[in-house]
C-alpha cells in the first residue's frame, strides 16, 4: 500500500489535486481502476491517504534531520537544511503536497483545510520546541520569542518549497545562515 501511495503522492505533488485524474492515479499506483475504487472509494480518499503518508514520511525525515544536531541551535539548522534539500532537484520541482493543498484546496475543502492547518501547526510546534531546547542548553538566546520565530521559520520553509517548485536556484547555506541570525 505504501508503494502505491508513494506513486499517488508523486502525481498529486506534480499536478495538484484537480489536474490529477483517476487514470493518472491508476498508472502511478500501478493498480487497476477497480482496485483503486475498492481500496479508496474515490479520488478524494486516495488524496487523503496520500497526504497522511506524505506527512508521516516528511515528519520522520525532519525528526532525523534534527537528530543530527548536538544542541537546539544545531537541530534547527539541520531542519532548515533538510527543507532546502527537499526543495531542490527533482523533489523540489515535484513540489510539496502540504503547500499544494494549502493553495489549491484549503479555501474550498474544509477537510483539507483542517489537515493542512494541523500539519503546519505540528511543524511549527516542533521548531518552537527545538528553539526552547536551544534556550535551555544555551545555544539560542533567551530573548528569542520561540513561538513567533517558529512561525516565521514555517513561513520560510513553506516558501522554500514554493521556490523549489518554481525551479529557482537556492543557495541553502546562505539562506539558512540568514535564518539562523533570528536565533542570535
Amino acid at each position: 500500500m505504501d508503494t502505491a501511495l508513494d506513486g499517488a503522492i508523486r502525481v498529486f505533488c506534480e499536478r495538484g489535486y484537480h489536474a490529477t485524474s483517476i487514470g493518472d492515479l491508476t498508472a502511478a499506483m500501478r493498480l487497476a481502476t477497480g482496485s483503486v475504487y475498492k481500496a479508496f472509494r474515490d479520488k478524494h480518499s486516495v488524496f487523503l491517504a496520500a497526504f497522511e503518508r506524505y506527512t508521516a514520511v516528511r515528519g520522520e525525515q525532519t525528526r532525523n534531520a534534527a537528530a543530527r544536531g548536538t544542541n537546539g541551535r544545531e537541530r534547527v539548522r539541520h531542519v532548515l537544511l533538510s527543507y532546502v534539500e527537499h526543495s531542490q532537484g527533482s523533489e523540489g520541482r515535484r513540489g510539496c503536497i502540504v503547500v499544494g493543498s494549502a493553495v489549491e484546496l484549503s479555501a474550498i475543502d474544509p477537510v483539507m483545510r483542517a489537515r493542512v492547518t494541523a500539519q503546519l501547526k505540528t511543524n511549527e510546534a516542533f521548531i518552537a520546541g527545538l528553539i526552547r531546547e536551544g534556550q535551555a542548553d544555551g545555544s539560542i538566546s533567551d530573548h528569542v520569542e520561540a513561538d513567533d520565530t517558529a512561525r516565521l521559520m514555517i513561513c520560510m520553509t513553506q516558501g522554500l518549497r514554493v521556490v523549489g517548485k518554481a525551479r529557482l536556484p537556492l543557495d541553502g547555506d546562505r539562506l539558512v545562515g540568514v535564518a539562523m541570525k533570528l536565533l542570535a
